[in-house]
């Protein structure tokens, strides 16, 4: 008998959790209730706002976002599709936001960024002070047609790049109209003077560029600091997109190191040296596989990510703590199991792995008050 829609085949969810992605210890790491009161206001809490990779939409998982909350003020690390949701769900206010950083813009690591700040920047809530966005500025160009010799159709005549400053510029732009009739009518500020856009500006290693290499060896230069948190990065390796950033976030409690979209890379492991948590990008190639991606799209996502069998001998490269899994391709919770992740991720890895879900929290380190 054949399936009915609402129970589609399993290659039928393989294949288009495949498409989709082409762009364990549950009780160590368990989402929080939503009825729950908010978490203590001092030290540092990891929360997992959106664990997919995308930019499709994912049973069971929102678009890739995390926060780092420490003493009571968060800072995030991109802004997946349906992360502005969860973000209300972890029981953050808008006032408690602090900083924005964005590893690389993509899509599905951009499409909340602006709904975020848009939303929340007057009315009921509202942001409690200026935002910092800080992120990848301007290519420069684009790359060439990648991977080389693959048909394309209508190639654009133009080669436009923005950067995260002109990102929002352009956002700020278009939605002119709403932010006019809100300042004019409800009394709300001025959401210029509350977002603060910042392009990523480092000293390129030798090599790097958006048609050269997209990650060669450097060591982590420092993005900001302030009383809470001193941020650090490094460029990691997801052709054709440059720059790719990960960060690096250390505390009074510890550190927490967010990979972002990138195969297995040197510069990463050079950046969790030591960290407490390394949150890493996997992909299940084995399940891509079956679910119909053709060989070079497969030959795409090898390049560009990091399957679950090759990020544990680099976390044990770098001597991190606790590896938790996240940007899971397919993120479907119901194409790949967390035992499956779990399992993979283990092999040459000798410390603590946790599959990440939605919601998830997880303290850094022991300091309260």
């Amino acid at each position: 008998m054949p399936s009915s829609p609402a129970a589609p085949t399993r290659r039928t969810v393989l294949r288009t959790a495949a498409a989709a992605s082409t762009l364990t210890t549950a009780a160590a790491l368990a989402p929080h209730p939503a009825h729950a009161a908010p978490g203590p206001s001092r030290g540092t809490e990891l929360i997992l706002l959106g664990t997919s990779g995308g930019p499709v939409p994912m049973h069971g998982r929102a678009g890739i976002a995390s926060a780092l909350v420490v003493d009571g003020r968060a800072y995030l690390v991109d802004c997946g599709p349906g992360m502005f949701g969860r973000y209300a769900q972890a029981w953050l206010t808008a006032g408690q936001l602090a900083a924005i950083f964005v590893t690389h813009l993509h899509s599905d690591h951009l499409s909340d960024l602006y709904a975020l700040l848009w939303l929340r920047f007057g009315g009921f809530q509202p942001l409690d002070g200026p935002v910092d966005v800080y992120g990848p500025g301007s290519a420069g160009n684009l790359p060439a047609v990648w991977p080389k010799g693959r048909s394309v159709g209508t190639v654009s005549p133009s080669e436009p790049a923005p950067g995260t400053e002109d990102l929002i510029a352009g956002h700020i732009a278009a939605t002119a109209y709403d932010i006019n009739v809100r300042m004019r009518s409800e009394g709300w500020p001025d959401i210029r003077t509350l977002i603060r856009p910042h392009d990523v500006r480092f000293a390129l290693p030798k090599g790097a560029g958006p048609r050269k290499l997209m990650a060669p060896p450097m060591e982590p230069f420092e993005v900001m600091r302030d009383d809470r948190v001193r941020v650090t990065a490094v460029l990691v390796d997801h052709p054709p997109v440059f720059p790719s950033f990960a960060y690096r976030f250390d505390t009074a409690d510890g550190s927490v190191v967010f990979s972002g979209d990138t195969a297995p890379c040197a510069n990463v492991a050079r950046l969790a040296r030591g960290a407490d948590v390394l949150v890493h990008e996997v992909m299940d190639l084995d399940t891509l596989a079956l679910g119909g991606l053709r060989p070079a799209q497969l030959r795409h996502m090898e390049i560009s990510h990091t399957d679950a069998t090759r990020v544990g001998p680099l976390a044990e490269r770098a001597g991190v703590g606790t590896l938790v899994l996240s940007h899971l391709v397919p993120g479907a919770t119901n194409v790949v199991s967390d035992s499956t992740w779990h399992t993979k991720a283990s092999r040459g890895y000798s410390g603590r792995v946790i599959v990440g879900n939605d919601l998830a929290r997880l303290p850094v380190g022991s300091r309260r008050t």
